[in-house]
């Protein structure tokens, strides 16, 4: 059975394992939210880096075969620390989506909607670069916890989403969006009809499904997954609160999640 390991922070993550279910049957996938140690966009990088290592070392040692992260801000800040870490491929967020938003959209003015942490990394920004895209970032703090409240279609995060949006798009004119935070697919049709409502008709990117195409490709060519027709299965792993894990994470997942283990990674 080909086993993937799934890391991040905190519950974001969550939306990554779900664009990976239906692409893997019959695989096996172990996720570890960090949920003691989060935010980690408050963290230093040698901290984040620490961090992130001990969760890759722990996947890594239940089994899996491949690692994701699916965390915005270890993969800007501690994804060369993780492969050196670990003897499994890691596929982090950011370079498949900037490779996807290129191919589509060769040297585009583009449009990074992230966290703080993310923004201040300029990961994203380099990558697009690197690849012949053109940048523009933009930090929008307020929508992880709007999110996380539960507020999908609310007026507040309406608001909050088009005030963000309309001092972007006074930046930059984009055919392109990148959602740059795994919260963010969760109002990704509320991003593409507030822009419309502003006058853009950009194309918008999910972080989560594109991240998801590209490992179950690798996945596919490196391992040779099990040839099944039954569901992919999963477990949890959380570092604190398992039943707020539990009851948070179904929402981000889009099914219930039936437990959630206890971890202990230390301080």
């Amino acid at each position: 059975m080909t086993t993937l390991g799934v890391f991040d922070s905190g519950f974001g993550g969550l939306t990554v394992l779900r664009a990976l279910l239906p692409q893997l049957p019959g695989a096996r996938f172990l996720y570890l939210g960090d949920t003691a140690r989060l935010p980690y966009g408050a963290k230093s990088q040698a901290t984040i880096a620490r961090y992130a290592v001990e969760s890759a070392r722990f996947l890594e040692s239940q089994g899996s075969q491949h690692l994701v992260i699916a965390c915005n801000t270890a993969t800007a800040l501690a994804l060369d620390d993780i492969r050196a870490a670990v003897t499994i491929p890691v596929t982090g967020v950011i370079e498949p989506v900037v490779a996807m938003s290129n191919k589509n959209f060769p040297a585009a003015d583009t449009l990074i909607l992230a966290t703080n942490a993310t923004v201040e990394s300029h990961s994203y920004r380099d990558h697009c670069l690197r690849a012949g895209l053109h940048p523009t970032e933009k930090a929008c703090p307020l929508l992880v916890p709007l999110i996380e409240e539960g507020w999908i279609d609310h007026p507040v995060t309406r608001e909050v989403l088009r005030i963000y949006l309309a001092e972007a798009l006074e930046l930059c004119s984009p055919l392109l969006v990148i959602l740059g935070c795994t919260h963010y697919p969760l109002i990704a049709p509320l991003v593409k009809e507030t822009l419309l409502a502003l006058g853009c008709d950009a194309a918008v990117v999910d972080s989560a499904e594109v991240t998801a195409q590209a490992v179950a490709a690798q996945v596919k060519r490196d391992l040779t997954p099990t040839s099944s027709t039954a569901p992919a299965s999963f477990a949890c792993y959380a570092t604190d609160s398992v039943e707020k894990f539990r009851r948070l994470g179904s929402h981000f997942l889009g099914q219930p999640i039936p437990a959630v283990n206890l971890l202990d990674l230390g301080g």
